[in-house]
């Protein structure tokens, strides 16, 4: 009894742990928005800005901290004069104070580079959110449309299997021949590997979603509808020029340069005059032989300091900075030319995609009333076996192409959405 009742108690665990969880678009997204690795990352990445900000505006800020120092020096040169004892002790203790004054621009300059980073994240959160829409949107659909396939698969066989039973009635009733038996069994057998790759499809395409979800544990469905409503869509340019000023890849370009502007400022002050405030107060006590001291002691003052030649380092990084401010100004001039063909590209995919779904909208009924037709037309002996295999045929793919039609759409208009830098939002 009790290796029946640990048995059951572990199959129940299995099965709880193998849940199908179904899904919905919107709940899907919902699960990406809280749990995808790359908008986690992001987040991470606003961490990463916010602590350089605050180390970067560190060094404006007054510098403190605690010194102490304990010391025992001895000078035979000192023995004479202080009874033969040539040994020196001397400690302190106390605060040390440090301000720049003046530093060229170099705080100013890293500071402003620091805010703009902070920018840079809202923009890497937005384009991490906007790519898990846009690819957990299309992995949704494409589980639909393996669905789809998997069903039309599967009613293609089941409809084969029955032509062929009708065929051994009819061989029976002697209105048949070998032959028609034969042409039947073969067209069974033809129809199964259709349905076994559709289950590997759809299980391919749901572990897709899985990954996208960044669920580790159970397995995911989609429930939905591959039945979309045509809308018109905007002409290239008000497209484009919804682009260029939501896409987050082209303002995170943007701000970048900001930040690379802020860096060759930062390089070029390094060979250049900074005053410093310094400051210290504390104790300060000192023995030599019969001689003692101690009190408070304190210093403070202004610093300059003027690396006027560091042997052309300073040269070389600014040098090195110009060079990456190019850089990132040719990246944003190639990112705005794939930005222009991306948002033609995507319209296009729309349109084609709109166009032949409204071709195919009345084809799979059509192709269904022909089938019930010879179908019929078999049965009363008026159809022949090649014309009912035709209309087989034809319904079959008007089936498949109007599912793949209608999933093209669909993924096109979040394409074209995320292309335009508005999906989700």
């Amino acid at each position: 009894m009790r290796y029946l009742l640990l048995f059951l108690l572990l199959a129940a665990v299995s099965t709880a742990s193998a849940e199908t969880r179904i899904l919905t678009l919107d709940q899907a997204i919902a699960i990406a928005l809280e749990k995808n690795r790359d908008i986690a990352k992001a987040g991470e990445y606003a961490k990463y800005v916010q602590g350089k900000y605050v180390e970067e505006r560190s060094a404006a800020l007054p510098q403190l901290g605690l010194n102490g120092s304990y010391m025992a020096l001895r000078d035979n040169g000192l023995s004479p004069a202080q009874g033969g004892d040539a040994t020196q002790y001397d400690s302190a203790i106390g605060l040390a104070l440090t301000q720049p004054l003046y530093t060229w621009g170099k705080i100013g300059a890293a500071i402003r580079a620091a805010e703009i980073g902070m920018k840079t994240s809202t923009e890497q959160l937005r384009m991490a959110r906007q790519a898990a829409i846009r690819d957990v949107t299309a992995t949704f659909y494409n589980v639909l449309l393996a669905k789809e396939l998997l069903r039309v698969a599967a009613e293609d066989l089941k409809q084969k299997q029955r032509h062929l039973e009708e065929s051994k009635k009819r061989f029976a009733a002697g209105v048949a021949t070998d032959y028609d038996i034969l042409a039947a069994e073969v067209a069974a057998e033809n129809a199964a590997p259709a349905v076994i790759r559709g289950e590997n499809l759809l299980k391919l395409t749901r572990e897709r979603l899985r990954f996208h979800l960044a669920i580790e544990d159970g397995e995911v469905a989609a429930v939905g509808s591959l039945d979309p409503a045509l809308s018109p869509v905007a002409n290239f340019e008000d497209a484009l020029k919804i682009a260029l000023s939501r896409r987050p890849e082209l303002l995170d370009s943007g701000y970048q340069i900001g930040i690379y502007s802020e860096l060759v400022n930062i390089a070029a002050a390094d060979n250049k005059p900074r005053l410093d405030l310094k400051g210290r107060a504390g104790w300060h006590q000192l023995e030599l032989g019969n001689f003692r001291s101690e009190g408070a002691a304190w210093d403070i003052g202004i610093h300059l300091s003027f690396p006027f030649f560091d042997g052309l380092k300073t040269a070389g990084k600014v040098a090195q900075a110009r060079s990456e401010l190019a850089t990132k100004e040719i990246d944003q001039k190639q990112l705005l030319d794939s930005i222009r063909l991306e948002v033609r590209t995507a319209l296009n995919d729309v349109k084609e995609a709109a166009e032949i779904l409204t071709a195919l909208s009345g084809t799979v009924r059509q192709a269904d009333k022909l089938l019930q037709m010879a179908e019929k037309g078999y049965e009363y002996g008026v159809k022949i076996r090649l014309e009912v295999d035709d209309a087989q045929t034809n319904l079959l793919k008007a089936e498949i192409n109007r599912a793949k039609a209608a999933t093209d759409y669909l993924v096109a208009r979040a394409n074209l959405d995320w292309t335009m830098g508005r999906l989700g939002e």
